[in-house]
């Protein structure tokens, strides 16, 4: 379990996706004024350094934001994404990405507030010290756990403001995970249906993951959206991510039109192989 960094990953072709979601997202749920709570059930370090050795052992982040960084006439939330990730290196050069919690907590409102898991110790360690050199007013915001998310989702639910994003992001490195996944979304569900759930997972060859996806697609009493970008041929020998997706439950209506835009753009231009492609499905009741 704790072999999985997030930095090795930091801006890859799945943070792209999945960034973008949370922040259309953010930027849906900002427009009324009611307080909300994010939830980040596997937080990570909350921001990394590219030049990092850890960012830099397989520079994911070459295929994935550096392709976006220069590109002109972007979609309107991948644009959102990138100007985002500019302000924050405050110029051209791109050295720092953000991971989820970062982002959710430069776009939450004051009255917001942002609880953060994290069980890889390290990263716990990272984070706290992350978000301790913050103001002390944006610190406040924030309530740091290390603890299982999967384990501890339920007991934040439901949020006394009764709007709440809750993102699931596990490494999927144990197996067990993607079943795990869907017992904490059905308990999540009792305590707090209408809560907005956005939940990535891998695409690697794994019957686990079309089952999780087909759980999930099962839930009752709900509304989603499934985005999956396949960026290259999978490899012969079964190891390795050929691509990602975003499920997501209970999204903003906006959500669905943004993507039909925003998948084939990510799909031409993350594309590594002839074989790259995506899937955008939806259900409404």
């Amino acid at each position: 379990m704790f072999s999985y960094r997030h930095a090795f990953h930091a801006g890859n072709h799945a943070d792209v996706l999945k960034h973008t979601v949370l922040l259309h997202v953010l930027d849906y749920f900002n427009r009324k004024p009611n307080p909300y709570w994010v939830i980040d059930t596997h937080a990570g370090a909350g921001i990394y350094d590219l030049g990092d050795e850890w960012a830099e052992k397989n520079a994911e982040f070459e295929t994935g934001i550096s392709r976006l960084w220069s590109l002109p006439n972007l979609p309107t939330d991948l644009q959102r994404y990138v100007d985002y990730i500019r302000d924050l290196n405050q110029g051209d050069d791109l050295q720092f990405y953000p991971g989820s919690p970062w982002i959710a907590l430069e776009y939450m409102r004051e009255k917001d507030r942002l609880r953060l898991f994290e069980l890889h110790p390290s990263e716990y360690e990272v984070l706290q010290d992350n978000i301790n050199q913050q103001d002390r007013s944006i610190s406040r915001q924030v309530s740091i756990f290390n603890k299982n998310g999967f384990s501890y989702l339920k007991s934040q639910l439901p949020p006394p403001t009764r709007r709440a994003i809750t993102l699931i992001d596990p490494s999927y490195e144990d197996k067990t995970d993607y079943r795990q996944l869907v017992k904490t979304m059905k308990e999540a569900l009792e305590r707090f249906q209408t809560g907005c759930y956005l939940i990535w997972y891998p695409l690697v060859q794994r019957k686990e993951v079309f089952e999780m996806i087909h759980q999930l697609e099962k839930l009752s009493n709900i509304e989603w959206v499934n985005a999956s970008l396949t960026i290259k041929k999978p490899s012969k020998d079964g190891y390795g991510m050929h691509g990602s997706g975003m499920f997501i439950i209970n999204p903003p209506y906006t959500l669905y039109p943004a993507l039909q835009t925003v998948m084939p753009y990510l799909c031409e231009h993350l594309a590594e192989d002839g074989h790259a492609s995506f899937s955008l499905t939806h259900f409404e009741r």
